[in-house]
């Protein structure tokens, strides 16, 4: 992907998060989301490119922007893979709480895997645990490789995962080993990227998350050098069936970095709505609404942290 086309699509991330922030801690998620989704959808039409949303906010029935098989851009030029939330985390812009942001991830046509509308079981490390993590080994074992290969102990690592019924288990066995949980009530693309992001004082995300929220992060993960492994959790027949019809015959098959994001003509982008492990959110003064937002092309391993002051009162 061309590096400038990667940083054009900072300013889409950019409107998305502003108009979503305006929603912050006002109670109503649905609004905060069709703000990031609007304005997502406005800004790229100021983007001189063409692509496909392959993981949207569902499908052509289901959502009138940003909809899985959208058409974006040009036509006459080679097509891109498209992967966005426009709103990361909802409820934690409609309750005030920490960790929201506005995500794309990008790649070269049939690089990003077209991850169904399901749960995912996943597993993360940063670059130094790299091949010490294993999906299908028990928690402990998982937790005792990864200690050595960081030379912390059992007991100082932290372990990130959704607040869910679901993990009750997963979390008992994760604080039996003496190690630390740390739950988050949503957002687990940052509860991804965070163990390969020096400082976050994150090492492992465990648990159940959505798919696409997955192949978003995985851009990422590989732009910093770190590992995920995942599995679809299809709940029910009807699942396993759509999964089939998609052409998904392998349904255990462990996914990795390189299933859910092919090659390296691949880039990430986001900004921060709230605070969170990666990004600082939106913040304003008098004069302006000020964003943070970072880029990761995977091809040359740049990161690019990007503090953009926007003039008001353009944005409000």
């Amino acid at each position: 992907m061309d590096r400038n086309l990667a940083l054009e699509f900072v300013r889409v991330t950019e409107a998305a998060a502003i108009a979503a922030a305006k929603w912050m801690g006002r109670g109503d998620k649905k609004a905060a989301d069709q703000a990031a989704v609007d304005a997502m959808r406005e800004r790229f039409k100021s983007v001189d490119f063409c692509g496909e949303i392959i993981i949207g906010e569902g499908e052509k029935d289901e959502a009138p922007e940003l909809y899985i098989g959208e058409k974006l851009g040009r036509a006459d030029c080679s097509e891109l893979d498209i992967a966005v939330d426009p709103l990361e985390c909802t409820d934690s812009v409609a309750n005030g709480v920490p960790n929201a942001m506005s995500v794309i991830a990008t790649g070269s046509r049939g690089s990003l895997f077209h991850a169904p509308d399901m749960y995912m079981n996943k597993i993360a490390c940063g670059p130094a645990a790299v091949g010490q993590i294993d999906l299908d080994a028990p928690a402990d074992e998982n937790l005792k490789k990864v200690a050595v290969a960081l030379k912390k102990d059992v007991s100082e690592l932290m372990v990130v995962m959704l607040d869910r019924p679901r993990h009750e288990e997963l979390k008992n066995q994760i604080r039996k080993t003496g190690a630390r949980v740390r739950l988050i009530s949503d957002g687990d693309v940052a509860g991804a990227i965070a163990p390969s992001l020096p400082g976050s004082g994150i090492d492992l995300l465990m648990g159940i998350g959505a798919s696409a929220e997955a192949v978003l992060a995985a851009v990422a993960v590989k732009a910093l050098g770190g590992e995920l492994q995942c599995r679809l959790a299809p709940k029910d027949g009807a699942q396993k069936e759509r999964l089939r019809k998609m052409g998904i015959k392998d349904i255990d098959k462990k996914l990795l970095l390189e299933d859910l994001a092919k090659g390296s003509d691949l880039a990430f982008t986001a900004t921060g709505v709230i605070d969170g492990p990666l990004l600082k959110g939106v913040r304003y003064t008098a004069d302006y609404a000020i964003t943070h937002s970072v880029v990761m092309r995977v091809r040359s391993g740049t990161i690019r942290f990007i503090e953009t002051h926007h003039k008001l009162p353009a944005y409000q």
